[in-house]
């Protein structure tokens, strides 16, 4: 490999890195005005306490369904894999 051939894989090493990076930084900065207009109201209309509120209580509420959800998995999944590795030990003493 030449010299110019490495300087060249380095450059597009560079490139590669830093061209989403400049992409996603170019779309932040022009939807910001999209997302400032329409003075400041957003899709549900203006923003007072009540909807923050419940917003607020929506993600408590979400988080928590997801932990139990995910709790609920862990355990039948951790029920499952001690059913098999004890019948996979009852296959090796001859029960």
């Amino acid at each position: 490999m030449s010299a110019d051939e490495t300087l060249q894989a380095g450059i597009v090493e560079h490139v590669r890195l830093w061209a989403p990076l400049a992409i996603f930084a170019t779309l932040l900065l022009t939807a910001t005005p999209a997302f400032a207009g329409d003075n400041g109201e957003g899709l549900v209309g203006e923003t007072d306490d009540k909807i923050v509120t419940f917003f607020a209580l929506g993600l408590v509420l979400f988080f928590t369904v997801v932990v139990i959800l995910g709790s609920l998995l862990q355990g039948r999944l951790e029920k499952r894999k001690n059913e098999r590795k004890a019948t996979e030990l009852r296959k090796r003493v001859g029960w």
